[in-house]
C-alpha cells in the first residue's frame, strides 16, 4: 500500500500537463443530432424492453443448455506460442522502458507510448473480452515472479480490497499526469510498478500476488469471461471438465457465458472490484467531456487545487456507484422476496456488470485503437529514428455509430447474464423475474449516461 501511494505521490510531482490515454489525439466523438433526451430514453427503452423479452424464457433447461454449448476450434502449436508469448511479454516491457528513457521524447513519436496507450491498453484489453484472455500467459511479472525465489507469507484478510486501490490509483495516475506526452515519465512508472509487483510477489507468492492483489491481473482475469474463447482464467471448471481443452485445440462457448460462473465473484472486496472496474471506464470518459469542465471550473476559480478534484471525484463517485449497487441488492431481497441476504445477491448480480464495463471500454477505445494502428505499425520498425511524418487514419463518418452500439450491447449482454443467474439462484419463476427488477433500473439509469458520455465531444481533461 504505501509504494502505491508512492507512485500515487509521483504522478502528483508530474508537470501539469494533460495526460491520459487519449491525449495523443486520434478520435473525438461528435455530439448526436438528434435531441439528446430523446437518444437517451431510447437507449434506455432498448435495454428496458430486452428484460421484458429475457423475462418470457423461463426454461430453466433451455437457458443451460444454451450456456452449456462448446465446440472446438484446432489450434496447432499452441503451448510453444505461449512460451514465445512469456519471453516476448518479458522483452517488450524491457523496450519499453528502455525506448522511453532514450527514444524520441514526443508521443507520437515514441515507440513506448504507442505500444503502452494503442498496442496494449487499448488493442490487447479489448482482445481479452473479445478473443480470451492471455493476459496470465503474456503477464511479464508474473514470468519473471515465477523463476524468482518466494517467501510464500501468508496475504492479511484484506480480501481484494489491495486490487480495489491499486486500480482505482492507476486510473487517477493515467488522467493526472502526462503519461501519454511524457515516455520517460511512462518508463519511470512501469519500473515503480514492475518494483512493487515483483516484491509483492516474491514476498507472498506469484499465485496469492497476482490472484488477490494485482489489479491490472484482475481486471484482465473479469474480461477473460465475456470473451467466447474459454481459457484457463475464465472457464468454468464443472462444465469445461466434460470438454477438457487439448493442447492443439481451443474451446468456443456463447459470448459472456463466463459470467455465469458461480464462483466468480465471492465476496464483498470483488464486488467493489467489479464496480470500480465499472466506475474507472466511467470515470475516463466523463473528465474528457465539457461538463467536467464546467462543473469544476467554478471550484477551480475558488482556489481548489485541480490535482485534489480529480481523485475527490474519483473516490466519491466510487463510493456512490457501491453504494447505489448495493442498495440495488437490498431492494433485490425485498422484491425476490428471499431468505439470501443483501450481500449474496451483490455477488450474484455483479458479473452482469463486467460485460457492461468491457462494451463500454470498446466504445471509448476502438475508434483511439484504429486511428493510430498505422502509427504503430510505422515507428515499431525504426524505435529511435521514426518517421517525422505519421499516418493517423482517419474513421468514416458511419463509425461514430460503433461506441453506441457497443453500450447496448453490453447492457443488452448483462441483462441476459443477471436473467440467467436469477434463475439459477431462486426456485420460482416469478421470484426470478421480481429479483431483478432493481438491478435492471440501475442498468437502465447507467445505460443513459454511458450514452450520454461517448456522445459528447471530447476535450483534455481541464485545468492540468
Amino acid at each position: 500500500m504505501v509504494a502505491i501511494v508512492a507512485l500515487g505521490a509521483a504522478g502528483l510531482a508530474a508537470p501539469t500537463v494533460a495526460a491520459h490515454g487519449g491525449s495523443l489525439g486520434a478520435s473525438a466523438r461528435e455530439s448526436v443530432t438528434v435531441p439528446t433526451w430523446l437518444f437517451l430514453l431510447t437507449g434506455g427503452a432498448v435495454v428496458g424492453a430486452s428484460f421484458l423479452l429475457a423475462s418470457f424464457v423461463t426454461d430453466r433447461r433451455l437457458v443451460e443448455e444454451i450456456h452449456g454449448w462448446r465446440a472446438s476450434l484446432p489450434f496447432p502449436g499452441r503451448r510453444t506460442l505461449a512460451s514465445i508469448a512469456r519471453v516476448g511479454g518479458v522483452l517488450g516491457v524491457a523496450c519499453v522502458v528502455a525506448i522511453g528513457y532514450v527514444g524520441p521524447q514526443n508521443g507520437l513519436s515514441n515507440l513506448a507510448i504507442l505500444v503502452v496507450w494503442v498496442g496494449w491498453w487499448a488493442g490487447y484489453t479489448m482482445s481479452a473480452y473479445l478473443l480470451g484472455e492471455t493476459w496470465s500467459t503474456v503477464n511479464p511479472w508474473r514470468t519473471l515472479a515465477e523463476v524468482l525465489p518466494s517467501l510464500d507469507r501468508s496475504l492479511p484478510s484484506v480480501g481484494a480490497w489491495p486490487a480495489v486501490v491499486g486500480l482505482l490509483t492507476l486510473i487517477w495516475i493515467e488522467v493526472v499526469s502526462p503519461l501519454a506526452d511524457d515516455p520517460a515519465l511512462l518508463s519511470t512508472v512501469v519500473v515503480g510498478y514492475s518494483v512493487v509487483t515483483l516484491a509483492g510477489a516474491i514476498v507472498y507468492g506469484p499465485d496469492h500476488w497476482f490472484d488477490r492483489v494485482d489489479p491490472i491481473a484482475a481486471v484482465f482475469s473479469y474480461y477473460g469471461h465475456v470473451a467466447p474463447v474459454v481459457t484457463a482464467k475464465s472457464g468454468d471448471a464443472r462444465r469445461d471438465s466434460e470438454h477438457p481443452e487439448d493442447a492443439n485445440s481451443v474451446a468456443l462457448r456463447l459470448p459472456g457465458v463466463g459470467l455465469t460462473r458461480a464462483d466468480l465473484v465471492t465476496d464483498s472486496s470483488e464486488v467493489a472490484f467489479v464496480v470500480a472496474l465499472l466506475w474507472s471506464t466511467t470515470y475516463d470518459g466523463f473528465v474528457a467531456t465539457p461538463a467536467w469542465e464546467s462543473l469544476i471550473a467554478p471550484l477551480v476559480e475558488m482556489g481548489v487545487p485541480a490535482h485534489l478534484i480529480y481523485p475527490s471525484a474519483l473516490a466519491a463517485g466510487f463510493v456512490v456507484f457501491l453504494g447505489v449497487y448495493r442498495l440495488a441488492a437490498r431492494v433485490a431481497r425485498s422484491t425476490g422476496e428471499t431468505y439470501l441476504a443483501a450481500d449474496a445477491l451483490a455477488r450474484r448480480f455483479a458479473p452482469p456488470l463486467i460485460a457492461i464495463a468491457a462494451g463500454y471500454h470498446l466504445a471509448h477505445y476502438l475508434a483511439y485503437f484504429l486511428s493510430l494502428a498505422p502509427v504503430l505499425a510505422t515507428v515499431l520498425p525504426s524505435p529511435l529514428s521514426p518517421p517525422a511524418v505519421v499516418p493517423v487514419y482517419s474513421l468514416p463518418g458511419w463509425f461514430g455509430a460503433i461506441p453506441v452500439a457497443s453500450v447496448l450491447a453490453g447492457h443488452l449482454l448483462a441483462i441476459w447474464i443477471a436473467h440467467a443467474a436469477a434463475f439459477d439462484l431462486f426456485p420460482g419463476r416469478l421470484q426470478a423475474i421480481r429479483s431483478q427488477y432493481p438491478v435492471t433500473l440501475v442498468m437502465v439509469a447507467y445505460t443513459m449516461t454511458s450514452l450520454w458520455i461517448v456522445t459528447q465531444p471530447t476535450v483534455q481533461p481541464p485545468f492540468l
